[in-house]
């Protein structure tokens, strides 16, 4: 499948999103995030971006007070994943100008929809930012 999962947290380990593309129960989730938050903020600026967890291999990127977690199969290509987040960063920052932490928890549902256009069922779908953009440039046209 590919992606398993996509997590914002910030730099307190706070969720900001939280985005699965596998049925976890919501104590599964809860449990897994936390693990993931807690090895992933612990390492330094000088350790490499992926780290293996359970069954999966985590690719994160730090953006600002941001953290952004991407679980994936352990095939998965690393630097694809670091190069997806980079894009999933650069749309928001085309959209919202400099993303924060704040963007995301008061446009909640606008970062969930650019998920939604960039991922479908786990699978990378869409890398164009004008496309993935275009939807919701047309929402806020019409209020």
């Amino acid at each position: 499948m590919g992606i398993r999962f996509i997590i914002m947290v910030n730099k307190q380990g706070q969720t900001r999103l939280a985005q699965y593309y596998e049925w976890l129960t919501l104590e599964e989730r809860r449990a897994l995030e936390g693990e993931i938050v807690r090895k992933c903020l612990a390492r330094t600026d000088h350790q490499c971006s992926f780290v293996d967890h359970r069954n999966y291999k985590i690719v994160y990127r730090r953006y600002a007070s941001l953290f952004f977690m991407v679980g994936v199969d352990g095939d998965e290509n690393e630097l694809a994943i670091l190069e997806f987040i980079h894009l999933l960063v650069e749309t928001m920052d085309k959209h919202f100008g400099n993303v924060c932490e704040l963007d995301i928890m008061f446009h909640l549902e606008k970062a969930h929809f650019m998920l939604e256009e960039m991922v479908m069922n786990g699978c990378i779908v869409e890398t164009s930012k004008a496309n993935i953009l275009s939807p919701i440039q047309l929402m806020d046209k019409a209020h």
